[in-house]
């Protein structure tokens, strides 16, 4: 008992050391049970207890999945700031191994983005229910990066402040008509039409949101300006002058972009414009296939030159590229914050494996915008025959019209 007790020690001892060789100088201590595990010279920051050897063995043979679930699961804790943990981890870690790459391409291929597998994942995703969400997000409910002129400003402000900035970049005015691809609950689309006189049709696939849009379009009395449709972008139908998308670039997929480009073309042919605003990449890298597995089925965020397959069929010239990485990781730690403060809440919607997974998915955005390893692209383009060309830059910071809905 004791010669198999000691081989347990020394298996685990030899684990902890392989996990130290994924993760680097990264300042981390193991404890399992009264085993305290530490790389020599280096002082430990943060402390992660796991409950036995065989979720170190997990962690070992597939970090991607096995962190995510014993987290999740509550096998594994971290003493220390959470998300400067991760912050720390990302920074040291190494490549993913070969089978995890294989094993992230297969997952790539079930989770393709075809039009009747976008519904699943965008409904394993979105309609989670909007209670859920009213938690943590903002009045408005913009489930996207905001923009904060000031790094003080309230999250409300800043998502308002983000609206009124892709406003001023697609130069909207009075009577002009938009189509939006992939609208959220509607609040874009309903600012666009209430500030800016513009009329709207906004496309998503999520039921839940686009009831929730519909009704806030009724209580404004704004549906004569805003028509949401329940359907596919791929189903784009009619002529406008600007096409925008916010947030959706992630889940079309690299394989789909030159069709995302004909149908934004479709849309505003030759001489429309038009703004496209997505999580990015510097270098080519998918999203973990923990993400992908528990919390965003079928999300890819492309670098810039994958983008440009978008755009480079139809001789689309991009006129601006803005990259507000740090503005994401300041509204995913307003959106964090709001989370904490409701966790209780949202054990009671669901269970502490959904309340864990999600504060897991909240703290690696940050990390992952704060270490450069997520980027947030917003790229405003035209067509080769558009008229509304900008002589500079200069109207993006002048202070936004406020323009009464038309009727």
């Amino acid at each position: 008992m004791v010669n198999s007790n000691l081989k347990g020690r020394r298996l685990q001892h030899w684990l902890a050391d392989r996990i130290f060789d994924a993760i680097g100088p990264a300042p981390v201590r193991i404890v399992i049970g009264s085993d305290v595990y530490q790389r020599p010279g280096v002082a430990a920051q943060f402390t992660v207890r796991i409950q036995d050897g065989k979720t170190l063995f997990e962690l070992l043979r597939d970090p991607e999945i096995g962190f995510g679930e014993a987290y999740s699961a509550g096998r594994l804790r971290v003493d220390g700031d959470f998300v400067e943990f991760l912050v720390r981890v990302y920074e040291t870690m190494k490549e993913p191994r070969w089978y995890a790459r294989a094993a992230s391409k297969w997952m790539e291929f079930v989770q393709d983005n075809s039009p009747s597998k976008a519904r699943q994942n965008i409904h394993r995703h979105y309609d989670l229910g909007n209670d859920f969400y009213k938690l943590w997000l903002d009045r408005q409910m913009l489930y996207t990066c905001a923009y904060f002129p000031n790094p003080e400003m309230t999250l409300e402000d800043a998502q308002i402040s983000k609206m009124d900035h892709v406003c001023r970049k697609l130069q909207l005015e009075p009577g002009e008509t938009v189509v939006e691809a992939g609208c959220g609950w509607g609040a874009f689309a309903l600012h666009m039409a209430r500030n800016y006189g513009v009329r709207v049709k906004a496309y998503n696939i999520s039921h839940e949101q686009i009831a929730y849009a519909r009704e806030r379009a009724r209580e404004e009395r704004l549906e004569d300006r805003v028509e949401f449709i329940e359907d596919d972008y791929r189903n784009i139908s009619g002529r406008f002058d600007a096409f925008v998308s916010v947030g959706m670039l992630e889940h079309v997929g690299p394989a789909h972009y030159r069709e995302f480009g004909d149908v934004i073309h479709g849309a505003v042919g030759d001489s429309g414009r038009g703004l496209i605003h997505f999580i990015g990449r510097s270098y080519p890298l998918r999203f973990s296939r923990w993400i992908r597995k528990r919390i965003f089925p079928g999300a890819y965020a492309p670098t810039l030159r994958q983008a440009m397959d978008v755009f480079e069929p139809h001789r689309y010239a991009v006129l601006d590229v803005e990259n507000l990485r740090l503005h994401y990781a300041r509204t995913v730690e307003h959106w964090l914050d709001r989370y904490e403060r409701s966790s209780g809440k949202v054990v009671g919607m669901y269970d502490d494996w959904f309340q864990r997974a999600w504060r897991l998915y909240l703290a690696g955005s940050i990390a992952g915008f704060r270490t450069n390893t997520l980027q947030l692209f917003q790229i405003t383009f035209a067509g080769p025959r558009c008229e509304k060309i900008p002589w500079s830059r200069e109207h993006l910071y002048q202070k936004s019209p406020c323009i009464p809905a038309m009727s």
